[in-house]
């Protein structure tokens, strides 16, 4: 298999590997209660946010030993209603243990870039990755089910939701619903 081309673009997005400096701008995210609500980790300090920075630094791709990509979600230069580029969130894709057909994908995004399709183009992306060049069978993706906004993307780039396990998971201190959404290869929608 060829090594994936890096960084990733659409029209209005790159997606690259993380650096180090991106500590400070993902802390800016990461650090708000209002995206870590839904997330199996609490905010984000300065320390956390270079610690994970640099784990994610070797998630480079699903054929290297840490079998993920992890991946910054920037806008690209000269969008109109935005001046130079900006980190946004995060997307990642990981194979589930014991598979190399198998992923699972996750995204955050700085809720002051919502409502643009930031995600959904991201998302695809990640998907076409997945399927066109590491020939994926399936990708799915888990997520509190209070979290409509991330439910609502997983059906925006056309993951079915396959499950909704009811209070399954112990998620700061209460019990929680997962939802589960999957798609696979023969189902997917190209960028």
């Amino acid at each position: 298999m060829d090594p994936l081309d890096l960084p990733l673009t659409t029209d209005r997005l790159r997606l690259r590997t993380y650096v180090e400096s991106d500590a400070e701008e993902q802390l800016r995210i990461f650090s708000r209660e209002d995206v870590s609500r839904f997330l199996l980790e609490d905010p984000w300090t300065a320390e956390v946010a270079r610690t994970k920075v640099s784990e994610r630094m070797r998630r480079t791709g699903l054929d290297t030993e840490s079998r993920a990509l992890a991946l910054v979600i920037e806008t690209a230069d000269g969008l109109d209603f935005l001046e130079g580029s900006h980190v946004i969130g995060d997307i990642a894709i990981w194979l589930e243990d014991g598979s190399d057909e198998k992923a699972e994908i996750g995204w955050i995004l700085d809720p002051a870039a919502s409502g643009h399709g930031f995600a959904t183009e991201a998302a695809i992306a990640v998907l076409n990755v997945a399927f066109d060049h590491y020939g994926l069978h399936r990708v799915f993706a888990q997520m509190d089910s209070r979290n409509i906004a991330s439910a609502n993307l997983a059906r925006r780039i056309g993951m079915r939701e396959e499950a909704h396990l009811r209070k399954d998971w112990w998620s700061k201190g209460e019990w929680t619903d997962t939802l589960i959404f999957g798609m696979l290869s023969s189902d997917r929608q190209t960028a």
